[in-house]
């Protein structure tokens, strides 16, 4: 497993329910990671998207403790266990947040995608500090980018305590 996320500075990802900025580049780069994928999120994170519905292109995945939960479009699993087994099988999964998805699927993840804009913008939600974590490291990073007045880098970090499938070693 995977996953995919665009922070500042200080790791903030989002403020009152939307990302920080946008920036062309970073979500061309999550077009092309995602689509024809499976992607994760919580139901939050689908509820910020255009129109609240699953992204196009692409296997949708609630994880959600709302066990009443339907959406048209995407699979609803209701805890860690059982979105687990629903994805043992894939291959290309993306987490894709919010912050509470985030943090339950990190340890699950062989590589995160980080998009580190340049920049410190007030949040309200985080993704944990990778530079931090023992067990991550970067593995790739571009050459900085800008655009307008906003720098940015893409990172990719891999977990050394999750096997190629993603699965994390006991």
């Amino acid at each position: 497993m995977n996953l995919i996320v665009a922070t500042e500075e200080n790791w903030g990802i989002g403020y009152r329910g939307r990302l920080l900025t946008a920036i062309p580049a970073d979500m061309k780069y999550f077009r092309e990671k995602t689509e024809g994928k499976t992607v994760i999120m919580g139901r939050a994170t689908l509820e910020s998207l255009p129109a609240s519905k699953p992204l196009k292109n692409r296997t949708n995945i609630v994880l959600s403790r709302n066990a009443g939960l339907t959406v048209d479009g995407a699979e609803v699993c209701g805890d860690v266990a059982a979105l687990l087994r629903r994805v043992a099988a894939r291959d290309d999964v993306y987490v894709i947040g919010g912050q509470e998805i985030y943090a339950l699927l990190l340890p699950y993840c062989a590589n995160a995608f980080v998009t580190k804009i340049h920049a410190k913008y007030p949040a309200d939600k985080f993704f944990p500090n990778l530079d931090a974590l023992e067990n991550w490291r970067v593995a790739w990073q571009s050459e900085p980018q800008r655009h307008n007045e906003t720098a940015f880098t893409f990172f990719r970090y891999e977990n050394s305590a999750a096997d190629a499938a993603g699965i994390l070693r006991l």
